[in-house]
């Protein structure tokens, strides 16, 4: 799983988060943005950085560390201290590190001991989130990266319905609601559309990536069959049966025949047929 990414597109969408994490009240993500900062001179970029909008706050810097590296202090401490060199700002900083577990934490810390056992660098283990009282979806959301596959479904089902009843906002629903579908595409890449509409129910299935990229799959390889089979003596019978090879895997997300019918543009009875198993002397 690329769990950097996701936590970022979490830090993005519910800024709260981080801040619930270092024992924040996460009304203080309003005094900051959450960004990615490169160096030009030294051509490198920091993806996890909260700027504050005052400079009597400090910048945090935000590394997520899911596999063991030996160098990795090094490394983060090199990418902090170029930015503050290059940069014009006067801010006090902190670093914040999210393993999963401390088993991961095994880099060389002998050089860097005083920076650690200082307050300038937080490391966070998630498998030890369990203290944090009344968890926000935001939190349920970072657990859910490291939730076991056997409960990942039903942790999934109650934080979508969390969601739908607490955040009132349309848009920053939906960006949830993706997120959790991204971890479990992730987590479980076998997953059946049935236990994802289980999870998200077939309207909110409908707005997933998931849903969508293989809705406009099934749509794009019934273009390419039309026009390779175009190319011979039936063109237009060829382009229809490209079509109708997509049928059973979008009725399989859920789609109805009239709505296959209108996508393709075919009539409703072909693809009614299209619909039908078939039996072996068919084959």
């Amino acid at each position: 799983m690329k769990t950097d990414s996701i936590f970022y597109r979490i830090f993005q969408s519910l800024p709260s988060t981080f801040f619930e994490l270092i024992n924040q009240p996460a009304s203080v993500a309003d005094a900051y943005q959450f960004s990615s900062v490169e160096v030009k001179q030294l051509a490198f970029r920091i993806d996890g950085v909260f700027l504050p909008n005052t400079a009597k706050l400090p910048i945090y810097f935000a590394e997520v560390q899911f596999q063991s590296d030996k160098k990795f202090y090094s490394r983060l401490f090199a990418e902090i201290f170029n930015y503050l060199d290059k940069t014009e700002l006067t801010n006090d900083w902190c670093g914040v590190v999210i393993f999963p577990n401390r088993s991961v934490d095994n880099g060389k810390t002998a050089r860097y001991k005083e920076l650690l056992n200082s307050q300038r660098v937080t490391c966070i283990y998630l498998d030890e989130l369990t203290a944090i009282e009344s968890p926000s979806i935001g939190i349920e959301t970072v657990k859910l990266i490291i939730e076991p596959e056997s409960t990942a479904i039903a942790k999934a089902l109650e934080i979508v319905n969390s969601a739908r009843t607490e955040i009132i906002d349309a848009v920053q629903q939906r960006e949830i609601i993706q997120l959790i579908e991204t971890i479990l595409i992730y987590k479980l890449p076998r997953l059946s559309r049935e236990e994802m509409e289980k999870v998200f129910g077939l309207s909110d299935l409908k707005q997933t990536r998931f849903y969508q990229e293989v809705f406009a799959e099934g749509k794009q390889e019934g273009r390419q069959e039309g026009k390779q089979e175009g190319r011979q003596e039936g063109k237009q019978e060829g382009k229809q049966e490209g079509k109708l090879e997509t049928v059973p895997r979008l009725l399989a997300l859920g789609l109805s025949i009239e709505q296959i019918a209108q996508a393709l543009a075919l009539d409703e009875a072909v693809v009614r047929e299209a619909a039908q198993p078939k039996s072996s002397s068919d084959r």
